[in-house]
């Protein structure tokens, strides 16, 4: 009897346990009584793999992950690499006087990055520049004659983005989802991360001339429209939080994905038989590159 008494108590200790884990558990709480689920009209809505009603607790979980993807501007600066004078300098591509003579010019202007300061004391070319580069953050370097992608080809990311960063898609492999992009600059991990967790692929970097990858995003541009919305200049998270609310109760969306990208927050809303729809949150005020159909959280 002693023996089943004992049984009995650690049944119940473990059944406590549980049953106080599954209340600390992220998820709607509505969600799990019968009869306010069958007396909703709209479907749950799943962020990070748990469910929420757009009545009750969507708002206060988007607010939560909002708190925990806050915007990260400057993220991607890495102080350790080898500066790219020294590397121009090291291929014989430069001499110590002419780097010299850069570096000052850079100092007294005050702006300007030294690649630039190169170029336009005619001391290297564009090419060696970029060359340098892809040495400095270890990725290949994509030829200026290699092919525009082809748009049918890509997976749907928004311009905003790509223009912001100058980021080019250049081929998707859907057989190991691998989407391959090239960067006008330096590469952004910050924007790397952000497309692989919407896209849910892997992404690899390489590096192209400005001028590439300024021309194929022209074409890109034609693929904006009704999937992106573009947002400036939100007071915070809050607010965020109820217009990413507000639009996922008007188009029925059944899943909210979110991801920071420098200066921008990225947040998808999944939709049945349509494509999922972008919304782009920028900190700050308006700047050169905005589109035409950006919106005013004011």
């Amino acid at each position: 009897m002693a023996a089943s008494t004992y049984r009995l108590h650690v049944l119940r200790l473990a059944w406590s346990g549980l049953w106080r884990n599954r209340r600390r558990q992220p998820g709607c709480s509505h969600l799990e009584r019968s009869w306010p689920r069958l007396m909703s009209r709209r479907p749950a809505v799943a962020i990070e793999g748990f469910r929420y009603c757009v009545e009750h607790c969507l708002e206060q979980s988007v607010w939560e992950k909002l708190q925990r993807t806050r915007f990260a501007p400057g993220a991607n600066s890495i102080t350790h690499r080898v500066p790219l004078g020294l590397l121009l300098l090291s291929r014989q591509q430069l001499t110590g006087t002419q780097l010299e003579t850069a570096l000052t010019a850079q100092r007294e202007s005050g702006h300007g990055r030294i690649g630039e300061w190169l170029q336009t004391l005619g001391f290297v070319t564009e090419q060696q520049v970029l060359a340098a580069l892809a040495r400095q953050w270890s990725c290949p370097m994509l030829r200026p004659a290699s092919a525009v992608p082809a748009l049918q080809r890509i997976p749907q990311i928004p311009v905003t983005l790509l223009e912001a960063y100058q980021v080019l898609p250049v081929s998707y492999v859907s057989a190991t989802s691998t989407l391959h992009l090239a960067f006008g600059d330096r590469p952004d991990y910050t924007v790397l991360y952000a497309i692989e967790r919407m896209l849910g692929c892997r992404t690899g970097a390489c590096l192209a001339l400005p001028g590439f990858v300024r021309a194929g995003l022209e074409p890109l541009a034609t693929r904006r429209g009704e999937n992106e919305m573009v947002f400036a200049g939100l007071p915070d998270d809050r607010e965020c939080a109820r217009i990413v609310t507000s639009y996922c109760a008007r188009l029925d969306a059944t899943e909210i994905r979110l991801a920071a990208c420098g200066s921008h927050l990225w947040i998808r809303l999944f939709r049945d038989s349509r494509p999922p729809l972008d919304l782009v949150l920028r900190s700050g005020e308006t700047a050169e590159g905005i589109l035409p159909h950006t919106a005013s959280a004011s």
